[in-house]
């Protein structure tokens, strides 16, 4: 029992990291219809300046405030100058994304080295709680509480505000909410900056999570971040958290019986959803 209960919350801590990225991917695709394979570098870029900050400051919020801020600042500059140019053609976005990927991860090299960077577990979130005989490790369940309260604020964001109405409408269609004289490239710019927010802040708390950083992570997770975006849906919040904990907890559960497949089995997870239900779980159809 105690190993299914460990299985299950390092399976959903994961699931959660994956989440913070594939949610602002999907919200991005899903307004936008833009492609954006250098999601994966704002995830790494927001753990290195984060841990730099924490590890300069000794302060694991200040931490995650710095790995938000320079995810927000780098989705702005993205939008603007890179996405924006290639809007409307897949093509291009695929080719200067990946391209930008790869210069984001060489960057990181640059500012901080090519070795990987140690990440301490803050102090107060070290350790563990036992419970007759069950061990939780207490930094994991702090990432699953961040998981679900980011997502029940950008649930909160979507659905009873405005600005969230708005989205909403322009993932249905973008067509129909210029017409009614909304700055559809506002929306846009808060999107992307909102999506690359919580990428950043994934990396950061992955890093005291894996105890190492480097710089082709972004890369990995993007790949885990995709699956997810098919498996729930393109443009589906909702189905973003939900297959984003099944693939936290089907790479937990294989990586622990069967390691050799954790990752094969969500690619044949990720065949099957798209065999039965080719819009995702969560998508809607057409």
């Amino acid at each position: 029992m105690d190993v299914l209960i460990n299985l299950s919350l390092n399976g959903l801590a994961t699931g959660m990291l994956i989440f913070l990225l594939a949610a602002g991917l999907t919200l991005i695709f899903g307004l936008m219809d833009v492609l954006n394979f250098a999601h994966g570098g704002l995830f790494a870029w927001g753990a290195y300046s984060g841990i730099w900050v924490y590890t300069s400051t000794g302060s694991f919020f200040a931490g995650i405030i710095g790995a938000i801020l320079t995810g927000m600042i780098l989705g702005i500059v993205t939008e603007r100058w890179i996405i924006k140019p290639v809007h409307g053609n897949h093509v291009q976005q695929i080719l200067i994304t990946l391209g930008l990927m790869l210069v984001l991860s060489e960057m990181l090299k640059v500012v901080w080295g090519p070795n990987q960077i140690s990440a301490k577990t803050p102090d107060y979130l070290s350790g563990s709680w036992e419970f007759g005989g069950i061990i939780i490790i207490k930094y994991r369940v702090f990432i699953i509480a961040v998981g679900f309260a980011v997502f029940l604020a950008v649930q909160y964001l979507l659905k009873k505000t405005k600005i969230g109405l708005v989205v909403r409408a322009g993932v249905m269609n973008k067509e129909m909410v210029q017409s009614l004289g909304i700055n559809i490239q506002k929306v846009f710019m808060f999107v992307f900056m909102v999506g690359a927010g919580m990428a950043s802040l994934g990396g950061m708390l992955l890093g005291p999570y894996s105890g190492v950083i480097y710089a082709d992570m972004g890369m990995e997770f993007a790949i885990l971040a995709f699956i997810v975006v098919v498996i729930g849906g393109m443009g589906s919040f909702t189905g973003s958290v939900m297959a984003a904990v099944l693939v936290g907890l089907s790479g937990s559960f294989m990586a622990y019986y069967i390691p050799d497949l954790a990752l094969a089995a969500n690619m044949l997870l990720m065949a099957v959803v798209l065999i039965f239900r080719p819009h995702g779980l969560f998508g809607a159809k057409g």
